[in-house]
């Protein structure tokens, strides 16, 4: 197989490789669309996942199912899929315990371009298929698609893991592809108001469209002092990072009221510790809670966020602001990524 890769810390290329063998409960999976993530630049450029050699990239895709193992029972050759980030091993007492995203391990669910090579290939391994993709709906696009794979179910699971309820002032720092989802997620959960913390205009004005009611601009001050400012010194009930540096937990202990909740979906990249501020957390007995996890991946969360696209709860392919045809461009897409220009919210691939 053909697949572009990570050749070793800061470098990148594409490379051919044996095609993966497949057990009784596997697929191989041809993809019909791909799309470049944060994660890949904090992988490839940061080395967060430390120094990979000569590992294909890639955790978001759709496919078309191409080889199926003797046990597998719900889909067939030729099934167009939908393929999620995190890839489970559902026979685990990591699954049992309900944390199937650490099965086997802390983040081993998270397989892509971690523990083995990822979407960025023309062959996808997928470890027990019937568990971990789900049907894509007839008409639905490609670039929607995609979205389902991470960034709709990752920022989703933002305002779940923030325990919103109606009514409630919840604030999202980091409105790129994920808070983008975050926010549209605490707006389905029936968030009050609705901080979105960012700068680039066709994020912010997506953001309003998802549901935000009013935009934080880290560039005009203190996002601190302005919600607090805003909220008349009592903060935020919840509070979703979404972006930033390792300084948003600091941010966000500040901007939380006592009883609050922080929800941390952001990928920390570098360094050793991430600060907690004693005094804003109560000296530790603010009941601020700060919660953090990996998308749960698997079927069923790929089969919701298909629905929530279905009856038109979310459209995250408005995120889909530049599209390529040809997988001859997929350096060019994740070097976007990188770079960030104004325009950009989200880069896809189309392959076929």
């Amino acid at each position: 197989m053909k697949g572009f890769a990570m050749l070793g810390i800061g470098k990148v290329g594409w490379i051919e490789k044996e095609d993966p063998a497949i057990g009784p409960y596997d697929a191989l999976v041809s993809p019909l669309a791909v799309a470049p993530c944060t994660s890949d630049i904090h992988t490839v450029f940061e080395g967060a996942l430390g120094d990979r050699h000569n590992m294909i990239l890639g955790h978001e895709a759709v496919g078309k199912i191409i080889k199926i193992g003797s046990e597998v029972k719900d889909f067939k050759i030729g099934d167009k899929v939908l393929v999620p980030a995190i890839t489970p091993d559902w026979r685990s007492i990591d699954a049992q315990r309900g944390y199937a995203q650490h099965s086997n391990g802390m983040l081993a669910g998270w397989k892509f371009s971690n523990f083995k090579d990822g979407t960025f290939a023309d062959k996808i391994h997928i470890n027990d298929v019937d568990m971990n993709v789900a049907l894509m709906p007839k008409g639905m696009s490609l670039e929607q698609a995609v979205m389902l794979s991470d960034m709709a179910p990752t920022g989703i699971q933002g305002s779940e893991m923030a325990r919103i309820k109606p009514g409630e002032t919840v604030a999202v720092i980091g409105i790129g592809p994920v808070g983008l989802m975050s926010v549209a997620g605490a707006a389905i959960l029936g968030a009050g108001r609705l901080f979105a913390v960012g700068n680039r205009k066709v994020c912010t004005d997506l953001a309003l469209d998802y549901g935000a009611t009013d935009i934080i601009d880290y560039q005009k001050g203190d996002i601190v002092e302005q919600i607090l400012k805003a909220t008349n010194g009592l903060g935020v009930d919840a509070t979703i990072i979404a972006g930033g540096d390792s300084n948003a937990i600091a941010q966000a202990v500040k901007i939380t009221r006592a009883g609050g909740t922080i929800s941390n979906v952001n990928y920390f990249g570098s360094g050793e510790t991430l600060p907690i501020p004693r005094l804003d957390w109560g000296n530790g007995m603010g009941h601020k809670d700060i919660r953090g996890g990996l998308v749960a991946g698997g079927r069923l969360k790929m089969q919701q966020m298909a629905d929530l696209c279905t009856y038109n709860r979310i459209k995250p392919e408005k995120m889909a602001t530049h599209v390529f045809d040809g997988f001859e461009n997929m350096e060019k897409a994740l070097m976007l990524m990188k770079e960030k220009p104004k325009d950009l919210i989200k880069p896809v691939v189309l392959i076929e």
